[in-house]
C-alpha cells in the first residue's frame, strides 16, 4: 500500500527532477512511512528528464525486496503501485515461464503483464489498486485504478504538465498557481455530501473514475478506456439453494485472498452482519485468534458495541473497543486536511477513530464494506420497493399533495423515533415521483428547494443548473431490467466510489492502516449482480440471501437485527457539546462574507435545530465541514 504521484512535462523546456517528484510524495508520507521510491524517464538533449514517477510505501508484502519503483528485466518499463493484487501468485506462476522475476512483489507482475498485455493488463488483475507504468520505449505514461474505485487517483493537465498522485491535497503542492473552486462540484456536495467523481472542488483537478484506464503520451496526449462495467441484466440460472453456496464459496475465498500478509493484520468489526460474516470467515481461515476492533458511543441509539462482542465471543476473536465522544471534535482540523476537498459523512470520524486505535496493533485490517449495496441492505432499498408498488394509486393523490403532507410530519427530533420520521418525510415526499427521483431523494441532503433559500444571488448565478442530473443519468442508463437493480447499480458507481471508499481510504491511509474489502471483490460484485432482486429483499427482510446463507454461521440476534448505520449523533451535539463550534465557525463573519449563502437562511437553519423544530444535524454537519476545508485550503489556515 502506497502513495503513489508522477509527473509528465510535454513542453520542449520543461524538465523534471526528482525533486520534483519528491515534493509531491512527501505530502502523502502518512500513506507510506516505510519507504520511498523514484524514477525519472524521458531523457532530453541536455541530459535532463520529462517525466517522474515516484511512491511513498506501507510495507505489506516482501518488506525488504518490494522497493518501488518495480522494473520489467531491461527496466524500460518502471511501476508504482498504491494497493494490492490478491491473484498475484497465479499470474506470477504463469509469467514466470517467460520473464525473469527479481522481487516476490505483486507490483512485478504488473510490470511483466504490462510488457505481454499493454494497457489491457488490469483485466487480469483481481485486487484494489491504482498504479502508474512509466513506458520508456513508447514514451509513454500508463495510469490506472481498479473497478470499483478503491484506491483513488486525481490527476490535472495544463501549463505544460500532467501530474497525477493517489491524493488532492499531493497534486496541489504540484499547482502552478492556487486552483480555483469549481461552483458545480459545491453544489454537488451540498446536495450529496461528497463531491462526485470526476469532479474535485477544483477546477482544475480530476478523478480518474473507477475501472478506468490513462495513458498520456509526451506531447500530452490523453486517451481514456473503461475496461470493465457493472451488469445486472444477466441472471443466474441456478436455484436459491445452489445461489447461496455459491454466495459462501466466492466470500470465503475473498477473505482468503485478503489475508495475504507479511504484517499482522485484522478486522474493523461493526456488530452488523457484514462485518460479523467477514470476522468469522476469517477466524475459519486463521491459525489464531482474530484480532477485531470496534468503536461505538455513550449514546446507545447510536451504538453497536453490544453485537460487536456478541460476534467476538461466538468466534473467540481478540476484542479491542472504542468510545468515541464529542470531545474528539479536536479531531475534525486532521480530517478535513487529509480529505483534501469538502467531505460530509459524519462516519468519517468514528472510521478516522478507529483506524488510528487499530494501527497501533496490525497493519491491515478486512471490513464489511459492499454488503449493503450488493445484497440490498438499505433501509431505503425496501422504500424504492414499496414505493414503486404503491407508484400507480400515489400517481392519483398527487406528488404535490405527497409532499405538502410531507411538510407537516412532526421530526420527533430528539426522540428515539427521529430517524424513522425522518425516512417517513422522505418517502412521503417521493410516493408519487418516478424511481429516479425517489432514488435522489433518499441520497440528498439539500435538496434544489433547500439550496435556492440558502444560496445568495451570486452563487446561485454561477452554480450549474443543478446536481440531481448527475445522479438521474446513471440510474436511467443503467444496464438493469428494475427499478431495484438500477437503484444498486447506481449506488455501486457513485456513492460507493464517491462517498463510502473515499471515506474508508482517507481514514485508513492517514493513520498508514490498509483497508481491505471482501465483499467488494470483482467476483463478488459480478456474481451479486447476477441474482434476482427478490433473493436479496424478501417481504419486509433484507439481505435475505445472506441471511440464508450464514443463518447458522453467526448468532440469530446477528442474522435477525436491522440495518443501524455508523454516523454520529451530529443532532444532539450540535444542540449541546458543538453548538458553539458550528456558532463560530459557519456563522462567523468570515464564512458569511465567501458570498455561498445568505446569513439569514443559516441562521434559521441553526435555529431550526436548537429549539428542535427540526432535525438539520447533517445539514449543518455539511456547513461546518465547508468551513473547515475553507479555512484549510483557500485560506491557508492551520486549523
Amino acid at each position: 500500500m502506497c502513495g503513489i504521484a508522477g509527473i509528465l512535462d510535454y513542453t520542449s523546456a520543461g524538465r523534471v527532477s526528482g525533486a520534483d517528484v519528491k515534493k509531491i510524495c512527501d505530502a502523502m508520507i502518512h500513506r507510506g512511512p516505510d519507504d520511498e521510491g523514484y524514477h525519472l524517464g524521458l531523457r532530453a538533449a541536455d541530459g535532463g528528464y520529462k517525466a517522474g514517477i515516484g511512491m511513498r510505501r506501507l510495507a505489506i508484502i516482501d518488506l525488504e525486496g518490494g522497493r518501488q519503483p518495480i522494473y520489467n528485466e531491461d527496466k524500460s518499463v518502471a511501476v508504482v503501485l498504491n494497493g494490492e493484487i490478491y491473484n498475484f501468485h497465479e499470474l506470477r506462476s504463469e509469467l514466470e515461464t517467460r520473464h525473469r522475476f527479481s522481487t516476490k512483489t505483486d507490483t512485478e507482475t504488473i510490470a511483466h503483464l504490462y510488457e505481454e498485455m499493454g494497457e489491457k493488463c488490469v483485466e487480469r488483475l483481481r485486487g484494489m489498486f491504482a498504479f502508474a507504468v512509466w513506458d520508456e520505449k513508447r514514451k509513454k505514461l500508463f495510469i490506472a485504478r481498479d473497478r470499483i474505485g478503491k484506491k483513488p487517483l486525481y490527476y490535472m493537465s495544463g501549463g505544460g504538465r500532467f501530474v497525477f498522485a493517489s491524493e488532492i491535497s499531493a497534486c496541489l503542492k504540484a499547482a502552478s498557481a492556487a486552483p480555483t473552486v469549481d461552483a458545480e462540484a459545491l453544489d454537488s456536495y451540498l446536495t450529496y455530501q461528497y463531491v462526485p467523481p470526476p469532479l474535485t472542488i477544483y477546477k482544475q483537478i480530476r478523478a480518474l473514475l473507477p475501472a478506468t484506464t490513462l495513458s498520456v503520451e509526451a506531447d500530452g496526449r490523453m486517451s481514456f478506456r473503461e475496461y470493465w462495467f457493472l451488469d445486472f441484466r444477466p441472471k443466474v440460472s441456478i436455484d436459491f439453494r445452489e445461489a447461496c453456496a455459491e454466495t459462501r464459496r466466492l466470500l470465503a475465498e475473498a477473505v482468503r485472498l485478503r489475508m495475504v500478509s507479511d504484517v499482522p493484520l485484522g478486522a474493523f468489526l461493526s456488530g452488523g452482519q457484514d462485518s460479523s460474516i467477514v470476522t468469522g470467515l476469517m477466524s475459519e481461515v486463521s491459525g489464531a485468534p482474530v484480532k477485531t476492533f470496534s468503536i461505538g458511543f455513550e449514546d446507545e441509539e447510536y451504538s453497536e458495541l453490544g453485537y460487536a462482542r456478541l460476534v467476538a465471543g461466538h468466534f473467540g476473536t481478540e476484542h479491542h473497543e472504542y468510545i468515541l465522544k464529542p470531545d474528539y471534535s479536536a479531531l475534525l482540523p486532521s480530517i478535513v486536511k487529509h480529505y483534501g476537498q469538502p467531505f460530509a459523512d459524519s462516519s468519517a470520524l468514528p472510521t478516522f477513530l478507529v483506524s488510528r486505535e487499530t494501527r497501533k496493533h496490525v497493519t491491515v485490517a478486512l471490513n464489511g464494506d459492499g454488503g449493503d449495496e450488493f445484497f440490498g441492505g438499505y433501509l431505503r432499498y425496501k422504500a424504492m420497493k414499496y414505493a414503486g408498488l404503491l407508484a400507480g394509486p400515489a400517481r392519483l393523490f398527487g406528488a404535490g399533495n405527497f409532499r405538502r403532507l410531507a411538510s407537516v410530519l412532526p421530526s420527533m427530533s430528539g426522540t428515539p423515533f427521529a430517524k424513522t420520521a425522518r425516512y417517513a418525510r422522505r418517502l412521503a415526499e417521493s410516493f408519487a415521483e418516478p424511481a429516479a427521483v425517489r432514488n435522489i431523494n433518499w441520497h440528498c441532503i439539500f435538496s434544489d428547494d433547500a439550496k435556492s433559500r440558502m444560496y445568495t444571488e451570486d452563487f446561485a448565478r454561477d452554480r450549474a443548473a443543478g446536481a440531481f442530473g448527475y445522479m438521474r443519468e446513471i440510474f436511467d442508463s443503467a444496464p438493469a431490467g428494475n427499478d431495484l437493480d438500477r437503484t444498486f447499480y447506481t449506488d455501486a458507481v457513485s456513492y460507493l466510489p464517491g462517498c463510502l471508499l473515499v471515506k474508508v481510504d482517507i481514514a485508513s491511509m492517514a493513520n498508514s492502516l490498509e483497508a481491505r474489502s471482501p465483499f467488494l471483490d470483482h467476483k463478488v460484485m459480478e456474481f451479486a449482480a447476477s441474482l434476482p432482486p427478490s433473493w436479496k429483499l424478501r417481504g419486509t427482510q433484507t439481505k435475505y440471501i445472506l441471511k440464508k446463507t450464514f443463518g447458522d454461521f453467526l448468532p440469530p440476534v446477528i442474522t435477525n437485527r436491522g440495518k443501524m448505520g455508523f454516523g454520529i449523533p451530529v443532532h444532539r451535539w450540535f444542540r449541546g457539546e458543538w453548538k458553539d463550534l458550528f456558532r463560530d465557525t459557519a456563522l462567523s463573519v468570515r464564512a458569511l462574507k465567501r458570498g455561498y449563502f445568505r446569513e439569514a437562511a443559516v441562521k434559521n437553519l441553526f435555529d431550526e435545530h436548537l429549539s428542535g423544530r427540526r432535525d438539520h444535524g447533517y445539514r449543518l454537519w455539511s456547513l461546518l465541514m465547508l468551513e473547515m476545508w475553507h479555512r484549510t485550503y483557500v485560506d491557508g489556515e492551520r486549523l
